[in-house]
């Protein structure tokens, strides 16, 4: 087995599952170039009894053609077939003939969502495989994958017909935290420091793919030019390429994205459709629903004393789409557009924003610098549609133990200095949110910043403070 970068959680799981001595039909999923293949060949590569990956935009005869090279490859002698149905029974016999008492023959099936074309048969045929077969052979473990993760969810892991409730197990592969970030840069030769690798996270997320392209022998601000900018420009011509290769109808899909990047406390799914001047129907629906699964944006609900129908607010979450948005996607003909806008405005609000969905993606570790991880928590947003100001708070952690942390983000390059504005502004907007939700919970404010809070007459504003290096935790 390969040395894997972080997954630690992960590839625990997976030993388990190995060794469970059952049949295992596992399903796993999560955004493209997240490494959801990489992580299955390093843990199996020397072990698979059969592999094989779909074509993307193959027709079905493309990927017959292909998964029957593949069998060959693991010793079948057998004709092409011309169906989905005995392309699977060629795979039983393949797996017959290679069965080992008490050994495990390990199925991997990449990008199975593009095997799938119209009217392929291909769900039907995996559904007869595993029910006839499959689910007896205590040395079977199969596992499939694909980046089009509401195509997984649909069709294999929530099936309604033969493969319903099937599904061994299923394990959605997140982006790497702060810390696997970390641990992948300086296992790479990279020496920067943790504010350096915070930004690299915050325009690039933690996806192994992208964070693969930075050179450890440039500085950020020289990677971040030479992958946008200048060049072959490899990451803004990513764009259109990640979105095409998941979805169909892709265009839609950018659309919504496109819409949400302008707004970074994101819309209800009625001010959405508005904006896009779409129908406001299933497949709207679908589409919303889609790019939830598939980690590009969040659907969350806010704290009221009222209860809304169709309250939920879709915000864009992916970082790389993101910085995309608000800075490649406008064509820039400088090459070094990157260092030469450094302490802009337009590069600090930035900072800003993006700082705050880095903590959002790092609510775990929130908790447990605030030492309430093991206290019963739910953690949401909110946003005053009611009441004048416009606040919105972000993350709310409401506490089982009767209080209420408001989390508020704050990117700096030294400590944060609270002003007198801004206490008043901490202040008025926990009053806002007290009257909004009628909460009878003790409110404390929290402050989460890069390198901690100044102490000054106005500090004590805030009743806890978690830093970067927390989140790194």
């Amino acid at each position: 087995m390969e040395d894997i970068i972080g997954r630690h959680a992960e590839i625990q799981e997976f030993e388990r599952f190995y060794s469970s001595g059952k049949p295992e039909f596992i399903a796993v999923y999560g955004r493209r170039r997240v490494g959801k293949t990489y992580l299955i060949n390093s843990l199996y590569d020397e072990q698979y009894a059969f592999s094989t990956t779909g074509i993307i935009e193959g027709t079905k005869d493309e990927e017959l053609t292909a998964f029957h090279t593949s069998l060959k490859l693991y010793g079948y002698k057998g004709r092409k077939p011309r169906t989905w149905m005995s392309a699977f029974e060629a795979l039983r016999q393949l797996l017959e003939s290679k069965k080992v008492h008490g050994k495990r023959m390990v199925v991997f099936i990449d990008e199975l969502p593009c095997l799938a074309t119209p009217r392929s048969g291909l769900v039907k045929a995996l559904d007869f495989f595993w029910n006839s077969w499959g689910c007896k052979q205590k040395e079977l473990f199969l596992i499939v994958c694909g980046s089009a993760t509401s195509w997984i969810i649909r069709n294999i892991i929530d099936n309604r017909g033969g493969l319903h409730n099937r599904i061994t197990h299923e394990k959605h592969l997140l982006p790497f935290t702060l810390k696997e970030t970390r641990e992948f840069l300086h296992q790479s030769g990279f020496t920067w420091p943790d504010i350096n690798i915070l930004q690299t996270y915050m325009a690039l997320g933690g996806i192994p793919y992208y964070l693969g392209m930075l050179n450890k022998d440039q500085s950020l601000t020289d990677n971040i030019d030479a992958l946008f900018f200048s060049g072959e420009k490899p990451l803004t011509k990513e764009y259109s390429r990640l979105y095409k290769s998941i979805f169909k109808e892709s265009e839609k899909y950018e659309a919504v994205i496109k819409a949400l990047s302008s707004n970074k406390k994101g819309y209800t799914r009625k001010e959405l459709a508005e904006k896009l001047k779409v129908e406001n129907n299933g497949h709207f629906g679908n589409i919303l629903e889609d790019l939830v699964n598939c980690d590009f944006i969040r659907e969350y609900n806010t704290i009221s004393k009222k209860v809304r129908t169709n309250s939920s607010i879709y915000q864009l979450v992916d970082f790389y789409s993101i910085f995309y948005h608000t800075f490649a996607a406008k064509k820039q003909s400088d090459a070094h557009y990157w260092a030469h806008t450094l302490n802009t405005p337009a590069q600090n609000n930035w900072y800003g924003h993006a700082f705050e969905r880095v903590a959002m993606a790092h609510i775990p570790q929130i908790l447990s610098a605030l030492g309430i991880d093991r206290i019963l928590t739910q953690y949401c947003s909110w946003r005053s549609n009611d009441l004048t100001g416009g606040a919105q708070i972000d993350l709310v952690i409401s506490r089982a133990d009767n209080m209420i942390n408001l989390c508020e983000a704050k990117y700096s390059a030294s400590e944060y200095s609270l002003t007198k504005d801004e206490s008043m502004k901490l202040l008025h907007r926990m009053e806002l949110f007290q009257t909004a939700t009628a909460t009878r919970k003790g409110i404390f404010i929290t402050l989460i910043t890069t390198h901690g809070l100044a102490k000054n007459m106005w500090h004590d504003t805030a009743n806890s403070v978690v830093t970067m290096a927390d989140l790194f935790q």
